[in-house]
C-alpha cells in the first residue's frame, strides 16, 4: 500500500503516481473486526500490478460510512476508487445506493460487463447490484464482497481501467492511421 505523502501528494490527497486508486471494503463484520478483509487486498494487488498507486482498502460498515469515504475520495482526487461487499440483495447491502448518491454519471456497461464475466462460472453473479459511476474526475465501481468477484472484477477493469482514466483526464480516441 501506498500512502499519499510517500507518493507527494501531500496531507490527505491522492497518491501522484500516473494513476491514483482508493480501494473500499463496505462491510460490517470486518469493519467489527469479526474477521479480515480479504477482498479488498486482492483489489489493491490487482491495481498496482495495473500501475496505480494505491491506498487502503479502506474498511469502513456498509450504508452512510461507504458514502463518506467515497465523496472523501472524490474530493482527494483519485482517479478510480473500487469498492467490494456490500452489492448483494440483503437487507444490509447497501453500497449501490452509497455510491449513486455520490456519483454525477453512471457507466452501466462497466457494471454489466463485472456480472457478465461472473455470471457463467457462478450464476448467482447475477444477484450483484454493483454500479459503475463518475463523481467529478473519479471513477467508481462496486465489485462484489466474494473474492470469486473481486477476481472476475478485475478481470473487466484490466481491460479497460487505464483507458477510463485517460479519457476522464480529457484524453482523446485513438484514431485509426493517426500519430500517437
Amino acid at each position: 500500500m501506498t500512502s499519499p505523502d510517500s507518493e507527494g501528494a501531500g496531507s490527505g490527497g491522492a497518491p501522484t503516481a500516473p494513476y491514483a486508486a482508493l480501494v473500499v471494503t463496505a462491510s460490517n463484520r470486518a469493519s467489527a473486526g469479526v474477521y479480515a478483509d480479504r477482498g479488498g487486498p486482492l483489489i489493491a494487488e490487482g491495481l498496482a500490478a495495473l500501475g496505480f498507486a494505491v491506498d487502503g482498502p479502506q474498511v469502513v460498515p456498509d450504508g452512510d460510512p461507504v458514502e463518506a469515504a467515497l465523496r472523501t475520495g472524490a474530493a482527494a482526487g483519485y482517479d478510480v476508487i473500487v469498492t467490494t461487499g456490500g452489492t448483494g440483495i440483503s437487507p444490509t447491502d447497501l453500497t449501490p445506493e452509497a455510491t449513486l448518491r455520490v456519483v454525477d454519471r453512471e457507466i452501466p456497461g462497466i457494471a454489466e460487463a463485472i456480472r457478465a464475466e461472473g455470471r457463467d462460472k457462478v450464476p448467482t453473479a447475477a444477484l450483484s447490484r454493483g454500479l459503475a459511476g463518475i463523481a467529478g474526475n473519479t471513477l467508481i465501481v462496486n465489485l462484489p464482497g466474494s473474492t470469486g468477484g473481486v477476481r472476475d472484477g478485475l478481470a473487466v477493469l484490466g481491460r479497460l481501467l487505464v483507458h477510463a482514466v485517460d479519457q476522464l483526464r480529457g484524453g482523446d480516441h485513438p484514431r485509426p492511421g493517426s500519430p500517437s
